[in-house]
């Protein structure tokens, strides 16, 4: 495994810009993780691959601030129109009226699917960022990766939603374990996790866990077999209680598909919440969340995830 990990290593660090760039666009992975052996998918390959690294990368990167690491608390301001009474509508700044909107039909023939992609990353926003931890059917294999696509749908039961998009070849590993298993560990993401959980998100090759390439760490559950997060705030141990799968309209990618999950336990970092463990504190938080093309900590919007 050592050896395993030292070349991945080895290898990503000959192209630091890799890492980054898969998480802020979608990119063609490579034929070796794509296992592409039909004329089907072959062919749904170009029409997929529409959105592009960013050009000059690691230029734009370092024009931006550094990161604040002081700690400061997170600044909660008044509403923009406090004086606001019902059926004013809106006062501030220019009036929405005045704008003219474009109608788009996303299944046009001419509207790629990586158009319908930034569009929607950057108009709905900022998304909460799910880290989930899973583990094989066979036991043999840990999974763990970030998905936008996720969010809590309700507290009594408490449930989740994650949503697995369509892709060329084969499903996501944790969509798979999550089928499998109908187990998994939902983990929040803190600022100061951010190049660890964005390291996840890669293509890890056979043998090399995610674990050890975010060299996070591993910590007891009760009611499921994967692992939880120790670095997260809120951790959130659940079972699959449906899983809506949808066939792809493009030949040559896999299904999508939706899961809902019913938290079984949760993990509170102590020092983060209140007495009865009602509240988690912002400040300890720190979440991060999904900003378009501008992703990164709600307090230091300026990162890039």
């Amino acid at each position: 495994m050592t050896r395993v990990l030292a070349t991945f290593r080895s290898a990503i660090e000959s192209r630091p810009s890799t890492l980054h760039a898969r998480k802020c666009l979608i990119t063609a992975p490579s034929s070796s993780t794509m296992r592409l052996n039909s004329s089907a998918a072959t062919a749904a390959k170009p029409a997929f691959s529409a959105v592009q690294p960013i050009a000059n990368f690691e230029e734009t990167i370092a024009r931006r601030p550094d990161f604040d690491h002081s700690g400061k608390p997170i600044e909660i301001t008044k509403s923009p129109d406090p004086s606001w009474s019902y059926g004013d509508g809106v006062r501030t700044g220019q009036s929405p009226t005045d704008k003219i909107h474009r109608e788009i039909d996303p299944y046009s023939p001419d509207r790629s699917v990586g158009q319908n992609y930034r569009l929607l990353i950057s108009g709905i926003a900022p998304r909460p960022v799910g880290f989930i931890s899973t583990i094989s059917g066979d036991g043999e294999t840990k999974n763990l990766a970030p998905f936008s696509y996720f969010q809590v749908i309700d507290h009594d039961p408490p449930m989740f939603i994650i949503s697995f998009s369509s892709r060329f070849g084969s499903a996501k590993d944790t969509y798979q374990n999550l089928k499998d298993t109908g187990e998994c560990v939902i983990n929040t993401v803190s600022e100061n996790m951010i190049e660890a959980v964005n390291a996840s998100s890669i293509d890890a090759p056979y043998g090399v866990s995610e674990w050890d390439i975010t060299g996070l760490t591993e910590a007891q559950t009760t009611t499921v077999k994967p692992s939880r997060v120790k670095e997260s705030v809120l951790s959130i141990e659940g079972q699959v209680v449906d899983i809506k799968e949808f066939e792809s309209h493009k030949p040559g990618m896999s299904n999508y598909g939706m899961v809902l999950i019913k938290a079984t336990r949760f993990w509170v970092q102590e020092d983060a919440a209140n007495e009865d463990f009602s509240h988690i504190e912002l400040d300890k938080l720190r979440p991060i969340g999904q900003l378009g093309e501008r992703d990164g900590p709600m307090s230091n919007p300026e990162v890039n995830f």
